[in-house]
């Protein structure tokens, strides 16, 4: 996926396409505050303080002040503006300014004033951009300023008429503080032609189709409650067998793999974060602090300090090494109420976490096992290396001693480590600077969601530091003491947030391994109940998620009902099938039924699950 700026000329095109929405914005609300339009992935935004009295032109012609504040069904009037004023041919002119100039100039812009006083303070160089109209040779009429340093196109000529639109309308806090005032944000998109727009919109179409928190609720998978509080997610029934199978799935493959599993406290002592460094870097997202007794505790914002105090409790030889601690581990973490958003931003969430204590010349190896079993478990949900998820190598800024740890030669032989890990294995990755974490650099791992954002899943880390605060230690072949270092990695992230993905990229309609109902039995008539019921006796005895379906509808009816829900197998069962010991089967996605033996049904079925197939049984 490119960076926003990589793109340099549609970058420009998407910045100029910002201050046009501004200009448009103003013309029906001369009021407006306005507060920044920067680029973003695929497009732009503006957000606008709509809160004064304003007096748009329909409004001036009624003799009131219109004071309504916009919504999505004023987009089309908005964009219809702006390709008039693109069709104007424009020109973008940066000019410095001087700060006294600046506040001058924006003297009854309150948002602006703010960011001159900021950039000022950094002795930042100031700018504006003119928008103008070419009246004559000679003669320009400017239409709109903007406090910006660009880049922008020289004149809207360059600008594809048909290749941008306006997309949304939120509410967005200045400087995404909710301790500021809400602001009107528009969200814009903006592509090279109308075939990638039209592309683009496409795509976004089935994302919406597609999006979990509306499957979950249509499918019965998770419900949130006011009661119970923000981002805290209450999984149903349904929704729960999704999360289990994936911790079953989970525990054994990790099993296989040499981790021990552990269970350790959700919440601890302040000091103990304190300790690990975590508090100062983490505290902004961490609950408050609880008096109990004469403790300090707070809620576990992450699960590493705890194995590091359980790898402490007795001394360890090179011969016990690597130690793999795995946890299920419940995590805290504050969330601003504006970044809650269905599974994939919660406000407690739990991990499939795991810490690897081993010797500096072991590490190598264990990262490259830790990427085996993330791919492994990738391509059982089947997804692909390379399109549906990619590898990030997060690096550090030395220069930058506040946010990480300074140890430079640990730096330069950690970032070593993992790139020629990702080269060894041939792993699609690309490299980010100052994104590690502050105790050393990781590897992110990268999913493609269904809109085509990415979004970073979960993370294997090399750590030279916790050892350190920890004196974590073991005796070497020589009898000397030394220092490990450690891994730490998730197998799957947390189960919220895969569940998420998973949900959106399966459209709700998962394997049958994962499927909360992977079979119904709808009986035709009541003379076909005994037999119905005890079909799905015997596959529930063989471990089968079933159910049988009511009579309260007509069959058609019922049979709609079980494939909105997306179960993977229909039975239907009538006299045919009872005299002959048979089901009638409607497979997910297939358009013509068999009528088969429960036998080679509930052995196909079994099959399928144990190998957890994505693609169904030729039944």
């Amino acid at each position: 996926m490119k960076d926003i700026k990589e793109d340099k000329s549609l970058f420009k095109v998407r910045h100029s396409l910002s201050h046009l929405l501004a200009t448009a914005v103003l013309e029906t609300y001369p009021k407006a505050k306005l507060g920044i339009g920067p680029v973003i992935e695929n497009g732009f935004y503006y957000d606008f303080d709509l809160s004064a009295d304003v007096h748009g032109r329909n409004a001036e012609k009624r003799g009131q002040a219109d004071t309504r504040g916009l919504s999505d069904a004023d987009l089309p009037q908005l964009e219809k503006r702006m390709r008039e004023l693109v069709k104007q041919h424009l020109a973008f002119e940066k000019k410095p300014v001087t700060y006294v100039q600046a506040k001058k100039m924006f003297k009854d812009a309150p948002y602006k004033l703010e960011l001159i006083e900021e950039l000022h303070k950094k002795k930042a160089p100031l700018s504006i951009y003119e928008t103008s109209l070419k009246i004559s040779p000679r003669e320009k009429k400017i239409i709109f300023v903007d406090l910006c340093s660009g880049p922008h196109i020289k004149n809207t000529k360059e600008i594809p008429p048909e290749g941008f639109k306006l997309m949304s309308i939120a509410g967005a806090y200045w400087k995404g503080s909710e301790k500021n005032k809400m602001l009107t944000r528009i969200y814009g998109v903006a592509f090279a032609d109308q075939k990638t727009l039209d592309a683009y919109i496409t795509q976004q179409e089935e994302a919406e189709r597609r999006d979990h928190r509306k499957l979950g609720k249509e499918l019965d998978l998770f419900v949130f409650s006011d009661i119970v509080g923000k981002g805290l997610p209450l999984l149903t029934p349904k929704g729960t067998v999704i999360r289990k199978e994936l911790e079953k799935f989970v525990l054994e493959e990790e099993t296989k793999r040499g981790y021990q599993h552990v269970v350790t406290p959700p919440l601890a002592k302040v000091d103990l974060y304190k300790q690990s460094g975590h508090y100062p870097y983490y505290k902004d997202t961490m609950y408050p602090v609880m008096k109990v007794d004469d403790e300090e505790l707070i809620l576990r914002p992450m699960t590493c300090p705890h194995h590091f105090t359980l790898y402490n409790s007795r001394p360890h030889s090179y011969k016990e090494l690597p130690v793999r601690y795995a946890e299920i581990s419940p995590q805290f973490r504050y969330e601003k109420s504006g970044e809650l958003s269905g599974l994939t931003r919660v406000r407690m969430f739990c991990l499939a976490d795991a810490h690897i204590i081993c010797a500096k010349d072991q590490a190598e190896q264990e990262i490259k096992d830790v990427l085996d079993l993330i791919d492994y478990a990738n391509n059982i949900f089947g997804l692909k290396k390379g399109v549906d998820y990619r590898y990030r190598l997060s690096l550090g800024n030395r220069a930058d001693t506040k946010k990480y740890y300074k140890d430079d030669k640990a730096w330069a032989h950690a970032e070593g480590v993992l790139r020629k890990v990702l080269k060894d294995i041939k792993a699609p990755f690309f490299e980010a600077k100052d994104e590690a974490a502050f105790y050393g650099p990781k590897i992110d791992i990268q999913m493609k969601k269904v809109n085509g954002q990415e979004e970073t899943a979960f993370t294997v880390q090399y750590d030279f530091v916790m050892p350190k605060r920890f004196h974590l230690t073991y005796i070497d072949a020589d009898g000397k003491e030394k220092e490990p270092v450690v891994i730490h990695r998730s197998s799957i992230g947390a189960f919220e947030r895969i569940m998420a993905f998973l949900i959106e990229h399966y459209a709700g309609a998962f394997p049958a391994w994962l499927a909360p109902v992977q079979a119904v039995i709808i009986p035709i008539a009541d003379r076909h109940k005994a037999y119905a019921q005890k079909l799905a006796g015997t596959l529930h005895q063989k471990g089968v998620r079933v159910e049988l379906s009511g009579d309260s509808e007509t069959l058609g009816k019922r049979i709609r009902e079980a494939e909105l829900k997306k179960v993977p197998y229909i039975l239907v069962v009538g006299d045919k099938e009872m005299e002959a010991g048979t089901v009638n089967i409607r497979q997910r996605h297939m358009k013509e039924t068999k009528t088969i033996s429960l036998e080679h049904f509930e052995k196909n079925l079994l099959e399928e699950i144990a190998d957890k197939r994505i693609i169904p049984s030729s039944i």
